[in-house]
């Protein structure tokens, strides 16, 4: 059984906006509400993001993204054809 990185991170964001929420809903004098939003935080900044931009950027060609003589090129092809249409 094959699990989907999709929804490894749908977990992992779940799991953390549930603990930063329960970390708010805590009483202020709690010793341990400042750790379940710090945790939360961590879970979704430094664990779900990357994972989710990792797995977006996996089928990308950053070649198209660069700026090449080429890619100039195309954009001012592009720029010229969009203000002759106008």
């Amino acid at each position: 059984m094959k699990i989907k990185l999709k929804y490894i991170i749908f977990l992992i964001m779940l799991a953390s906006l549930g603990s930063i929420f329960y970390g708010l809903s805590l009483e202020e004098e709690h010793p341990n509400a400042p750790k379940y939003i710090g945790g939360g935080t961590v879970g979704l900044f430094l664990v779900a993001m990357p994972l989710f931009l990792w797995k977006e950027s996996k089928v990308k060609n950053m070649k198209d993204y660069m700026l090449t003589k080429g890619n100039i090129k195309k954009m001012q092809e592009k720029e010229r054809e969009n203000t002759e249409n106008q």
